[in-house]
């Protein structure tokens, strides 16, 4: 039912309307003043307010601009016995809905009522929009500003409510498991297991009793029956991080529990059925691992029906300050007021390459935050190798140079003495990869071959 907040002076007018507009279905409460009118506001809210223009100490134009400030989205109109063009105008520039004379006309208030409302609710499901496509982006833990991250999280959106498998890709760091943890946080099996395990992280035998288990006496000290994690994630999901690095053996055993959704125990005979989503992520080139026979290219089949691709951080720099704030919250909790960033400190922060992308940035802000003094993060406070990149083009900030290494010498050759330091300090901070290196400084592998000192390579 919406509710109609009626001002008026005169109670006979404030008597019609109430009558007029509980026809209508619409709740309806009166008052004498604007004033009066503001405290009802500040009480309860309304959809739609009808004031007279000419009152007493605060008239409707008044009441206009006051409601206009404090309740910016309320529908209002106007109503005078004293109408001119003049006054409409000046209504509708203070963002009245419309404006009525008295005495007015039944029908054509109630027009006007009635599309004034449907105005309030447009505009309210509009809102609602603009919330919704704002959240749309903000899985927990999911930065999203940059282009590329808004559609890693599209992609979440359209995939989570089926039971596809998924493959995530993306370099060390970007958050590869965040996106899996998303997408089950938005499944239908969000109220089920998320496990995860990461299948660089153990030996061959052991990896596989962790995700199939294992019965008692299959190997020296399975001493007790034991259930693998797709057991254990039954009905929910299964994160397999690093599959790149799963051993063959291991992979045709996976690819048996996709197709036939059945597992069997090491040692045992028996299948069990088991109803798992199986996503993966890796850092690795399959395609490459393939063609060295190191990864199965039926399996690879199986789970790159859909990839998301996660882009390393040096080619989102906008999401790096949003990343920093929500590291900071994190790290501090939510009562706690967040540090500002020195200018220099956010041009640095934007600037630097992150060769070990979300990673890297979280543990520069552990350390600044351990050496602060203050409520301001400045430059000294960052890691020694991000401190020392300039906040114009990643140049490293070093000692002056003795004036006595380049005497009687060309500022050519200066200026290529910086080059190769730069060059080689950008491909250090990317371990030596140079590949890595030249993207990160926007040039081909072979410029950058050519620049580097033969000692380099």
């Amino acid at each position: 039912m919406p509710r109609v907040l009626v001002v008026d002076d005169e109670p006979s007018i404030l008597s019609v309307l109430g009558t007029l507009l509980k026809a209508q279905s619409h709740e309806v409460t009166p008052a004498r003043s604007g004033e009066a009118a503001l405290a009802l506001m500040q009480q309860q809210s309304f959809d739609l307010l009808i004031s007279d223009i000419r009152m007493g100490a605060m008239d409707g134009m008044q009441l206009l601009r006051q409601v206009r400030r404090e309740h910016p989205n309320m529908a209002v109109i106007l109503l005078t016995a004293y109408g001119t063009v003049e006054t409409a105008v000046e209504a509708m520039k203070e963002g009245a809905f419309d404006y009525v004379t008295k005495p007015f006309k039944v029908d054509e208030l109630l027009i006007t009522v009635q599309r004034a409302l449907q105005y309030q609710n447009l505009l309210s499901e509009n809102v609602a929009l603009k919330e919704e496509l704002a959240g749309r982006y903000q899985f927990e833990n999911i930065v999203a500003e940059s282009v590329g991250m808004r559609k890693v999280c599209e992609m979440i959106e359209r995939v989570a409510p089926t039971d596809t498998t998924v493959l995530v890709l993306g370099e060390s760091g970007t958050g590869k498991e965040l996106v899996a943890k998303a997408i089950h946080a938005h499944s239908t099996r969000k109220t089920k297991n998320f496990l995860p395990i990461n299948c660089a992280a153990l030996p061959e035998p052991l990896l596989e009793s962790e995700m199939f288990g294992h019965v008692k006496g299959a190997f020296t000290g399975a001493t007790v029956n034991k259930e693998g994690l797709f057991e254990a994630a039954n009905g929910g999901t299964i994160f397999l991080d690093e599959i790149g690095s799963m051993p063959l053996s291991i992979q045709a055993k996976l690819l048996r529990v996709l197709q036939d959704k059945e597992v069997r125990r090491v040692g045992s005979t028996e299948n069990i059925p088991v109803n798992v989503r199986v996503l993966a992520a890796t850092n690795d080139r399959l395609e490459d691992l393939i063609a060295k026979g190191r990864f199965r290219e039926d399996l690879y089949y199986r789970f790159s029906v859909i990839t998301i691709q996660i882009p390393p951080l040096r080619e989102r720099p906008e999401d790096v300050l949003p990343l920093v704030k929500h590291i900071l919250r994190r790290e501090l909790g939510k009562d706690k007021p967040l540090p500002t960033l020195d200018p220099d400190v956010q041009r640095i922060l934007e600037s630097y390459p992150w060769p070990g992308n979300v990673r890297e940035l979280e543990n520069a802000i552990r350390h600044a935050l351990t050496f602060a003094g203050s409520n301001q993060i400045t430059k000294d406070v960052l890691p020694a190798k991000i401190a020392d990149v300039s906040i114009h083009g990643a140049t490293p900030v070093g000692p002056a140079l003795p004036f006595e290494d380049f005497r009687g010498k060309s500022l050519k050759s200066f200026l290529r003495k910086k080059e190769q330091e730069y060059l080689g300090s950008v491909i250090s901070s990317m371990g030596g990869d140079k590949e890595k290196a030249a993207k990160a400084l926007k040039i081909s592998l072979a410029t950058l071959y050519r620049k580097i000192p033969l000692d380099e390579e």
